[in-house]
This record gives structure tokens, sequence and C-alpha cells, in this order.
């Protein structure tokens, strides 16, 4: 069965900006061209183009067509010994959009939970010990561009100030912790390549098939007392930079 026209135009046009034949800023063929060039009606033409404006790669122009999106790049820097010195946002993501010159915002969602096997073996603490969950999406200038699912110990934050991580005195894991004492000074970070699942398609905005993200398993540490793990998914617009002190 041959494919549908539109899915023909979006896989044509898809290569052609991945692959640099259009690059940034770049002004596509006109609806008229493209239905030249396709052999297809408005209707097909105007749908492709609709999908690749879904997977952040096109924008619309009004009274001037359709051109390659500009996407300025984000540079997720684990640097690790200037956390605490760094001027500006106390949040990691707020730091990285706000040198790529874009707001950062995120929403995120709490709950009191009970650790699993993984988690629990991750922060040192027993299989059902209780834990507060939160689910976080970032977004970078209105385009979601970072997940991530965090777990901390209630043993460490709970009747705290800090209990629930939007809700307290600062913002950022290091920074939170430091309000009550608790002085993070490691963290491991595990990263890894996969296709991504139909959930991170559908938050992240990613094309439905053919993605993949980059994920990081992260633990930080307060000396030998691991108090934060998180399960951080990059979108594609996202680069990752360590620093890493050689004795």
């Amino acid at each position: 069965m041959p494919e549908p026209a539109y899915v023909r135009i979006v896989n044509e046009m898809r290569d052609a900006i991945t692959t640099g034949t259009y690059g940034p800023g770049d002004k596509l063929p006109t609806e008229a061209q493209l239905r030249q060039r396709y052999a297809v009606s408005t209707t097909v033409v105007k749908a492709a183009l609709s999908i690749l404006q879904r997977e952040g790669l096109i924008e619309g122009r009004r009274g001037s067509g359709n051109y390659v999106r500009q996407r300025r790049r984000l540079t997720r820097r684990a640097h690790g010994q200037d956390v605490r010195t760094a001027t500006g946002p106390t949040s990691p993501f707020a730091r990285d959009a706000t040198a790529a010159g874009q707001r950062g915002t995120w929403e995120h969602e709490s709950a009191h939970t009970t650790a699993g096997p993984d988690i629990a073996a991750r922060l040192g603490i027993g299989p059902g010990d209780p834990t507060m969950t939160t689910r976080y999406r970032f977004i970078a200038d209105g385009e979601p561009i970072q997940l991530s699912t965090s777990h901390e110990s209630l043993a460490v934050t709970g009747g705290t100030a800090i209990e629930w991580p939007e809700d307290g005195p600062a913002v950022g894991v290091v920074a939170r912790m430091d309000t009550i004492g608790v002085r993070i000074d490691s963290f491991t970070e595990k990263v890894s390549f996969r296709p991504a699942t139909p959930e991170e398609i559908q938050a992240l905005n990613l094309k439905a098939t053919g993605s993949h993200v980059l994920t990081i398993e992260r633990t930080y540490y307060a000396a030998d007392l691991a108090v934060e793990t998180a399960d951080i998914v990059l979108g594609p617009d996202y680069d990752v930079v360590y620093r890493v002190p050689v004795d």
C-alpha cells in the first residue's frame, strides 16, 4: 500500500531540514510550488505543513510563507564546583535557559509516594519507605525541552520547609538542601540514549516516528547520604557539557 501523499511530503521536507538543505531561517517552497511538485491538492499540502509546524521544524509567517524555525540550543553545564557561586537563578534549568537568551519556566506536580525497589536502592532506603516524587516539564521560550522525575527521601526532608520542593524558600536541589543544613558535595550521572516513549513524544512535541532522547539518571549526595535521585529526559535541542576536575 503506497504511503499517503502528505506523509511523503513531510518525510522529504523533514529530511531536507535535518540534513541542512534548508537551514535555519530559510524560506520553504510556497504552497503553490509544493502542490505542483507533488501533484496534490491544497488540503494535502496544508496537512503536511501543519505536521512540520507541530514538530517544531517550521514556522508560518502571515503574508510571507513558511520558514525553517531558528532555535537556539540550550547547554546543560554539569560543572559541580560553581553551583553555589554562580550568579543568577539557583535553578540549573533557569541558568541554562538564561545563558541561551531564553526564558525558562516549568510545570510540576508533587506527591507523597513510597519507594519502589529501584528508587530505594538509589536512595539507600528500604522499599516502601516514604518519599516525595515530583514530575517536571521544563519549557524554554514556550517550547518543552526537558522532563524530569525527582525522588527524595522524606527521612531527609519530611517536616522541613523544603518537604514540598516547589513551595519552599529556595529553588534547585542544592540550594534547597543548603537551607536545612544538608550540604550536597557530589553527584553521579548515568547518561543513556534511547527511543522516545509515546508519552515523551507527546510531552516534548517530538516527531511521531524515529525520535530519540538523551536520559540522565542523577543522584545527589551529602557525604555518603543520597538525598535526591532523578530521571531526566532531554529533547533534541539540549546539549550536555561536563567539567570534571583532575587531581
